[in-house]
């Protein structure tokens, strides 16, 4: 059990990264409108480093919420700079304790003619009835999920390794969310259903971003985003095709009736059938005009009924895989990496 619990510890603080305000504030611009009059729930957040909560609790009466919910694990190595609060019982932050933050309102309690965030820390150590604490803060403990179930937003930036459970749980209680992911989770057997389907979404702002991490250094991951089921204007943002159809110019792929276009730039916009392009894609993907019809990789590529190659063609190309669509160029079969099967809902002839 103890080796168990230290096992536990050190991926919970590889999992440790604290999302920058400014990142933060770039992305909830595009969603104001949704959070009025809700329960904003995030249940991955120590308020003494969680910028979410910050950002949250300062802007509680602008964004006119109706509860703010903050929950932290037990045994979470945050630092404890932000808020350095002391609560009775305890000689420094509890930062080994599981506890929960509910904040109905934030008012001028200092009186200094402004709300800020010295209004917030004089709420916490102030209002008995504001801070309790938790048996685990782990999301999914019945506790935790009686205050999931109160919540009508869920946002944050939850484990990378518990991705598939925690957006499993989110659709299970049919919750609104925003949520940070290692884009990698694209990838998931559990995930792009979801995509397909449009029961979620990217984001705005994808990609490279900086995060806090407990040691209080800085540590840059290009490849995450936003994963959400909130609309934004973005999704409805037409895509400018230029490019028209040539069979010179667009392989087909041996194993799947659909071509390959390597470039998001270069999709035809005169073209009707399906088309291979990069993962990509996503991030520019309007369900007013693109039918997602599948991700050809793996599992889900075979799913697809993608056809298996022969020995023959692993000896020319021995990357091949099962369930990964291929295309012959002078006669050696080439494998594009990662590719989403689309079709045009409304092709274009000039």
């Amino acid at each position: 059990m103890a080796n168990k619990n230290l096992n536990a510890a050190k991926t919970a603080k590889k999992d440790e990264f604290y999302t920058q305000l400014t990142d933060i504030e770039r992305e909830l611009q595009h969603y104001w409108p949704h959070f009025r009059d809700k329960v904003v729930l995030c249940n991955c957040d120590d308020p003494y480093e969680s910028n979410f909560f910050k950002y949250f609790a300062l802007r509680f009466n602008q964004l006119g919420l109706k509860k703010l919910i903050c929950t932290c694990y037990n045994g979470s190595p945050v630092q404890g700079n932000e808020l350095l609060l002391h609560f009775e019982g305890f000689d420094s932050e509890p930062t080994k304790i599981a506890y929960k933050v509910e904040i109905t309102e934030v008012r001028d309690l200092n009186g200094d003619g402004a709300v800020d965030l010295s209004d917030v820390r004089y709420l916490l150590q102030n209002d008995k009835n504001v801070l309790s604490i938790l048996k685990t803060g782990d999301f999914r403990d019945p506790e935790c999920i009686e205050l999931l179930k109160q919540a009508d937003i869920v946002v944050t930036n939850p484990p990378f390794s518990l991705f598939r459970e925690y957006i499993g749980q989110l659709m299970e209680y049919g919750k609104k969310f925003l949520i940070i992911g290692n884009m990698n989770a694209l990838h998931y057997k559990e995930v792009f259903p979801l995509i397909i389907d449009n029961s979620i979404w990217l984001g705005v702002n994808n990609g490279s971003k900086s995060y806090g991490k407990p040691d209080g250094a800085i540590q840059t991951m290009g490849n995450t985003g936003w994963f959400t089921n909130l609309d934004h204007n973005k999704r409805h943002e037409e895509l400018d095709l230029v490019c028209r159809y040539s069979a010179e110019e667009y392989p087909v792929y041996e194993n799947y009736d659909a071509i390959e276009v390597s470039k998001i730039a270069d999709i035809p916009y005169d073209y009707d059938g399906a088309m291979g392009v990069p993962t990509t894609f996503l991030d520019k993907y309007n369900p007013e005009q693109f039918e997602i019809i599948g991700l050809a990789e793996g599992e889900l590529g075979k799913e697809l009924g993608l056809r298996p190659f022969n020995r023959e063609l692993k000896k020319l190309n021995k990357s091949l895989r099962d369930g990964q669509v291929f295309y012959l160029k002078n006669g050696i079969p080439q494998k594009p990496y990662s590719r989403i099967l689309i079709r045009n809902k409304h092709p274009k002839k000039l």
